[in-house]
C-alpha cells in the first residue's frame, strides 16, 4: 500500500455519465471516464485490508488490493497481470458488473465510499488493449482432447478460453449470428459497445477456438452426436425463455417481453434490416415496463433513446429501502438498497407494489394496461406474504408494453459423465461475473474428468 492514508485524503470519485441532453440521442456508452492521474488516485484510496472482503465477495475472486497497489504506482502492466489471473475478460466486468466487492469494502462500511474497483479494473484493461500488453496465446501445447461448448455467453466464453489455455482443442456452437450471448443481444450498446466483444472474440479465434454460428443445438437430439465427437461437452445456453405474464390482452400488439427490443435494438445497430412490421419502437408511444430490474432499466434507456413520447416503469414488489444501508443485508453482504440507473435519470416514472390485471387495446392494438395497488401482509402460516388489493384499480396508457420479469430457470435431465453444465443454465439467472467464475469452475470439472480418463487408458 502505497499511501496509507490516502482513504482518509482523497474522497471517492466516480467518472460519472455524458449530459443526459447529449447521450439519449445516440448508443454510445454513457459511462465517461477519469484522466490517469486521477485514476492512480482513486486506486490509492485501496487499503490492503488484512482481511479484504472485496476478495471475498467478488465470485471471480479478483484481488483487488494487489492490482489497485500495482496501478497506483504507475505499474499498468503488472495491474493487469494481476487482475487476469482471476479474471478473464475484465473489459465487460469493468462496463456492466454491480461491483458486489465495492459493497463488501471496508471503506463502504466506514465511511460509504468504497474504492472504485469496478472502473479501476476497466482502466487497467483498455490500458492493456491500448499499450500491447495483451497479445495472443500462440504457443498452447495440444493435448489431443476435444470439448464442445453449447452457448457463447459469458459462461461459455469463460469456459472456453480456459479449456483451450489448457490445451484442448475447443469449438463454440452459437445459435446466433455472433458470440456474447446476452453481452451482445441484451445489454444495451450504450452500457457495453459490441466492437468490445468483438476485439475480445478476434483474440480468443487467434489463439485457436473455433466459433460456429447459426447451430441451434438441440440438447434432446443433437447432444449424443457431440458427446461422440467429442470427449467432453460443456452446456452454457443460459436462461432463453422468460417469464410472461399471462393476464388477458397478453396477445394484443405492442406487447413484448423486453429482450425482444433489446435484441432487435442491437442488431438494428450492428446493420441488420428488419420490415416496419417486424420492427419494434417506442417512438411517440407512453411505453410501460413491467419489472423493476436491470432488464427493465435497459428497456427505459432504449426507449428514450427511440423517441418515446413517456415511460412508467412497475414493480409487483415493495419498494426497496432507500440510502446505502439494508438492515436486511448488513455489510458485508450486498444491500438490497433502491438503485437508480442512468437510464432512470433520463426520465421515468416508477412505482412499486403494482399487480397488472389486463392489457387493454382498440383493434388488436395496445392502448393501455389496467393495473392495481397492492400491499403485502404476513402470511400466518409462514412463507410467502399474502397479497392484498389497495384502492380500485386504474389505467395506465401504453402504446408498448415491455416484460422484463425475469428468466425461467432450465430443467435438465440427467446427462452423460462428459457432459457438463455452467452458467445461468445451472444456476438460473444472475450477474454476468457469476456466470464468467461458473465457466471458470466447470473448465476445471472437465480438465479434472478428462485427466483421470486419460490416466485410466
Amino acid at each position: 500500500m502505497g499511501n496509507p492514508k490516502a482513504f482518509l485524503e482523497i474522497h471517492r470519485q466516480e467518472a460519472g455519465y455524458r449530459p443526459i441532453h447529449d447521450r439519449i440521442h445516440d448508443f454510445g456508452e454513457v459511462e465517461q471516464t477519469l484522466s490517469t492521474r486521477e485514476r492512480k488516485l482513486q486506486a490509492s484510496r485501496c487499503m490492503d485490508c488484512g482481511v479484504p472482503f472485496c476478495h471475498w465477495a467478488c465470485p471471480l475472486g479478483n484481488k483487488a488490493p494487489e492490482w489497485n497497489d500495482a496501478l497506483y504506482k504507475g505499474d499498468w502492466e503488472l495491474a493487469y497481470r494481476l487482475l487476469s489471473t482471476t479474471n478473464p475478460f475484465p473489459e465487460f466486468t469493468g462496463r456492466i458488473c454491480p461491483a458486489l466487492c465495492e459493497k463488501a469494502c471496508v471503506l463502504n462500511r466506514f465511511n460509504h465510499e468504497p474504492t472504485t474497483n469496478r472502473e479501476d479494473e476497466c482502466a487497467i484493461i483498455e490500458m492493456a488493449f491500448q499499450e500491447g500488453y495483451i497479445t495472443p496465446h500462440t504457443n498452447i501445447k495440444r493435448n489431443g482432447k476435444k470439448v464442445a461448448v453449447i452457448g457463447a455467453g459469458p459462461a461459455g466464453l469463460a469456459a472456453a478460453n480456459d479449456l483451450n489455455l489448457m490445451g484442448y482443442s475447443v469449438t463454440v456452437f452459437e445459435k446466433n449470428e455472433a458470440a456474447g450471448g446476452l453481452l451482445r443481444y441484451g445489454i444495451p450498446n450504450f452500457k457495453l459497445n459490441k466492437a468490445v466483444i468483438n476485439r475480445r472474440i478476434a483474440l480468443l479465434e487467434q489463439e485457436g477456438i473455433e466459433f460456429k454460428y447459426g447451430q441451434d443445438i438441440s440438447l434432446a437430439s443433437h447432444l449424443s452426436p457431440l458427446t461422440s465427437d467429442f470427449d467432453a461437452v460443456v452446456i452454457a445456453t443460459g436462461t432463453p425463455t422468460a417469464r410472461d405474464l399471462k393476464a388477458p390482452g397478453r396477445e394484443l400488439k405492442g406487447v413484448h417481453f423486453a429482450l425482444e427490443l433489446l435484441s432487435q435494438q442491437n442488431r438494428v445497430l450492428a446493420g441488420m434490416e428488419f420490415t416496419k412490421e417486424e420492427r419494434i419502437s417506442a417512438k411517440g408511444k407512453d411505453v410501460l415496463v413491467i419489472g423493476g430490474g436491470d432488464t427493465g432499466s435497459d428497456c427505459i434507456g432504449t426507449a428514450h433513446r427511440q423517441g418515446c413520447k413517456s415511460v412508467t416503469q412497475i414493480e409487483i414488489m415493495p419498494k426497496p429501502v432507500e440510502g446505502p444501508e439494508d438492515p436486511q443485508s448488513p455489510w458485508p453482504n450486498w444491500p438490497r438498497t433502491l438503485k437508480t440507473t442512468s437510464s432512470h435519470e433520463e426520465g421515468c416514472t416508477r412505482r412499486w407494489n403494482i399487480n397488472t390485471l389486463e392489457f387493454l387495446g382498440e383493434n388488436g392494438r395496445l392502448t393501455g394496461v389496467k393495473v392495481q395497488e397492492i400491499d403485502w401482509k404476513p402470511n400466518p402460516e409462514g412463507g410467502r406474504p399474502i397479497m392484498v388489493e389497495k384502492g380500485k384499480p386504474e389505467i395506465i396508457k401504453a402504446e408498448l408494453v415491455l416484460l422484463a420479469m425475469g428468466f425461467l430457470k432450465p430443467e435438465h435431465p440427467e446427462y452423460p459423465a462428459n457432459v457438463f453444465v455452467c452458467g445461468d443454465s445451472a444456476n438460473g439467472a444472475s450477474l454476468v461475473v457469476r456466470a464468467m467464475a461458473s465457466g471458470r469452475q466447470t473448465a476445471q470439472k472437465v480438465d479434472a474428468y478428462l485427466s483421470t480418463v486419460i490416466s485410466q487408458v
